[in-house]
């Protein structure tokens, strides 16, 4: 059974919105939620399989390895709600590891994207309802009212919640924590902090699928609010930013010039940036004291050999 909750509408305007008044800051910016349109997902899918690319299959490798001691720790009969679904395909593994799982919440921005993974998940399994949710995870959304109520568990994979500045990661757990219920419990994915050799060149990878990924937003500009960006005169570029603890992405106007978005006008000066994502890299003390902060206790850390990436688990406690 699928239901799906659509709001394209609502995201429309407000990708137009985050568009207007980012381009018009001092230092411009865009949400790096609007990076995720249906060729976003595909392409970021591709960016996973990249060589440099480590958390994708570090992250797998943990959740194969570890998954008893995942199920155990969720228990059965859950229903699990997946924020930034995506392909789902991590996805796949801890449903494979779940005793009797009740039924499974895909939540995503691009909504094609998420339909074709919440029909393959529903063929997979097909004992396991699927409610997928069309939103922005970022933002306030409802759940369907025929799901469940109790023994919910959310699932955050793929380091996402480094692309979350402190408010709102904040507010990001506080949201899961309303959804999962007092006794709830969370599974998510976090970047630890490493050598930067290791680090860079995961966001910038050789055969240049990052920088599709990211130029990928000036094209949906382009073709969803009547964007003049020449897409060749602006360059990919990933930098670290010592003090936040980010890899950042930017977009790197190559010349002067000026570019139109519907009726708006904006002007850049050459090498000016668009900053478009930052990825915030954890350790565990600090993931702890966000988890605490949030109505969450940290009960599990489970990491590979070299320490590049964990995988966590939360108990929701009373706010």
């Amino acid at each position: 059974m699928i239901d799906l909750v659509e709001s394209s509408i609502v995201q429309a305007d407000a990708f137009r919105l985050d568009v207007f008044s980012g381009l018009a800051q001092p230092h411009k910016t865009l949400p790096s939620r609007w990076l995720y349109d249906d060729r976003g997902c595909e392409l970021f899918e591709d960016i996973t399989r990249v060589k440099e690319y480590y958390p994708t299959v570090t992250e797998k490798a943990i959740l194969r390895e570890r998954s008893a001691e995942i199920a155990e720790f969720c228990g059965p009969g859950v229903t699990l709600i997946e924020y930034g679904a995506g392909a789902g395909i991590k996805t796949e593994i801890v449903l494979d590891a779940l005793t009797r799982p009740n039924g499974y919440v895909p939540i995503d921005i691009a909504g094609e994207f998420l339909l074709a993974t919440a029909q393959r998940m529903a063929k997979e399994f097909p004992s396991l309802t699927t409610w997928p949710v069309v939103a922005d995870f970022t933002s306030n959304f409802l759940l369907p009212p025929s799901l469940p109520t109790g023994n919910r568990v959310g699932f955050f994979p793929g380091s996402t919640l480094g692309n979350l500045d402190k408010e709102q990661a904040r507010a990001f757990l506080r949201r899961m924590h309303q959804h999962v219920g007092e006794g709830g419990r969370a599974i998510i994915g976090i970047d630890l902090i490493k050598d930067l050799r290791r680090l860079l060149p995961a966001y910038d990878d050789v055969m240049g699928v990052t920088a599709e990924f990211n130029l990928n937003y000036l094209k949906r500009i382009n073709r969803e609010l009547r964007g003049t960006f020449p897409v060749d005169r602006f360059e990919h570029e990933a930098r670290w930013n010592a003090e936040d603890k980010a890899v950042e992405m930017h977009l790197v106007s190559l010349d002067s010039r000026s570019v139109t978005v519907g009726a708006h006008a904006f002007l850049f000066d050459a090498g000016e940036t668009i900053h478009t994502e930052s990825s915030r890299k954890y350790d565990v003390p600090s993931i702890r004291k966000l988890a605490t902060s949030t109505g969450w206790k940290l009960d599990h850390v489970w990491t590979d050999k070299y320490s590049l990436f964990a995988v966590v688990g939360l108990s929701a406690i009373d706010l």
